[in-house]
């Protein structure tokens, strides 16, 4: 992922030790995306020549980075129209790359996802780890959320 070519612009933490960092066509406008139908917080957006150089975004208080890398980046529902095996590894509901965040309430969370237009790829289920269901965001990166399995 290009940000600005300065390592300053990673505003990363040492409680954090792995950070996702996600691609998008419109990084803009996926960041407004993410946060309305997600519920991620903003933490840091920095925009440059009408792209997302830099954008965080909070989940639970854990870091997501994205932004947009080139005007000739294509997000994995972009390139599923035109690639042939994209789409036969992406027929599956599973998350094939993307993002596991814990939350809360599943049920809330998928509601205000599918109310926001993410594409569902399986409702919420209960799972021996958690209840948990899938979705997919608007430029077709797969993200899985869960609620934590209530220890008895």
């Amino acid at each position: 992922m290009v940000f600005s070519g300065r390592e300053a612009d990673c505003e990363m933490t040492a409680e954090q030790p792995v950070i996702p960092m996600l691609s998008y066509r419109d990084g803009i406008a996926a960041m407004d995306w993410l946060i309305q139908a997600f519920g991620f917080a903003e933490h840091v957006r920095r925009v440059n020549h009408g792209l997302l150089s830099h954008g965080e975004l909070l989940a639970n208080g854990a870091l997501i980075m994205l932004a947009t890398p080139s005007p000739d980046y294509e997000g994995p529902k972009k390139h599923r129209e035109h690639c042939e095996p994209a789409r036969k590894w992406n027929a599956v509901p599973y998350v094939v790359d993307g993002v596991l965040v814990y939350v809360d309430d599943v049920e809330a969370h998928w509601t205000r996802a599918r109310g926001a237009g993410a594409t569902i790829l399986s409702e919420p289920e209960d799972t021996p780890f958690g209840r948990l269901y899938r979705a997919e965001d608007l430029e077709g990166h797969r993200w899985m959320f869960v609620s934590r399995k209530k220890q008895q």
